[in-house]
């Protein structure tokens, strides 16, 4: 598939963008491990325009991390234009558009899924974005507002010809959150309308290699975007990419391994800022990571891993974790 000038090979596996998430540490090592494209997190047009520092921080890329989007969220037509504009002076390979963030804070101004509630302002936005421009612009949205307003068959036809060069479907409403199952049966039908022609990325409940392999074989998608599976996991994209190839790469990796990309990650993130917010940027994943599920009472070491200031205390207490699963696995064996 391609996106503009940007040609990937076959089943690509994209990172979701996703707030407080997908910082430049984290997007580096899951390129590292299978990503085929990543994205900062969404960031403010209003933000972008009034030059906050925070915001701008979040849009800065490295070059090992590339192909990579920015993605922008907002709900007025000149601010998403001016965003779009300062947005390529960083050169990013893509400029997403979010129309599908379900959050209250951003949907219920009515910017994210919540333009959904005004396809003629979410088109005229993409149209203009789209003219004022020269890199690829694409969207991410859902399939509607709610269960009696599926508008996403109709609106894949709109966006396309508004001139984006991709789009993005999480198979759930935004009245549905992130609860329920995804729907992927109406991102199939976008896929097999003879009129779309624009690569289609299917996203959500992708959590393993299987489920990456159905998305591809019964929904025809032309790649697939891997969003909360990821959290402390970003050697995921090797598993995911195993059972798509039917090589056996991830299997190298052993708990060792896994709990080096975490220290790694860490550590890349209290270099890239400081210690403190390195720190918070990182140790959600810790605390979500599914390799310490294996350890018994795990909610008093996640609670002091959520609680941690210092980096030698969070690498303290992952070496603790290194230690009971390494005891456990033998205990087993």
């Amino acid at each position: 598939m391609k996106i503009g000038s940007l040609t990937f090979g076959e089943h690509p596996l994209f990172l979701a963008p996703m707030e407080d998430v997908t910082d430049i540490g984290f997007r580096m090592l899951c390129k590292r491990y299978g990503a085929a494209m990543v994205y900062t997190e969404f960031v403010s047009a209003d933000a972008i325009i009034r030059n906050i520092q925070s915001t701008l921080n979040k849009m800065k890329i490295n070059a090992e991390e590339r192909p990579v989007g920015v993605q922008i969220y907002g709900r007025d037509v000149d601010s998403m234009v001016e965003a779009a504009r300062v947005v390529e002076e960083i050169h990013p390979d893509v400029i997403d558009l979010n129309f599908g963030c379900p959050v209250k804070k951003v949907a219920g101004k009515g910017a994210g899924s919540g333009m959904l509630k005004n396809i003629p302002l979410l088109l005229e936005i993409t149209k203009r974005v789209v003219q004022a421009v020269k890199t690829p612009v694409t969207v991410k949205t859902r399939l509607g507002w709610d269960a009696e307003n599926l508008v996403i068959e109709t609106l894949c036809e709109q966006l396309q010809d508004c001139g984006i060069q991709a789009l993005t479907i999480h198979g759930r409403t935004r009245a549905q959150m992130y609860t329920g199952k995804a729907d992927w049966t109406l991102i199939g039908r976008v896929k097999q309308n003879p009129r779309i022609h624009i690569p289609i990325i299917g996203n959500g409940d992708i959590t393993s290699g299987a489920d990456a392999v159905r998305a591809f074989q019964d929904y025809g998608v032309d790649a697939v975007m891997v969003g909360r599976a990821t959290f402390g996991c970003p050697w995921i994209f090797s598993e995911m990419r195993d059972a798509l190839d039917g090589t056996s790469v991830a299997k190298h990796l052993t708990m060792d391994d896994k709990i080096d990309i975490l220290e790694e990650q860490l550590r890349i993130n209290v270099a890239r800022i400081d210690e403190v917010r390195g720190i918070l940027h990182t140790r959600r994943h810790l605390a979500a990571s599914p390799i310490f599920k294996g350890i018994p009472d795990f909610k008093q070491t996640r609670i002091a891993m959520l609680r941690a200031t210092k980096v030698n205390d969070l690498i303290a207490i992952l070496e603790e974790c290194r230690a009971r699963l390494s005891a456990n696995h033998e205990a087993k064996g």
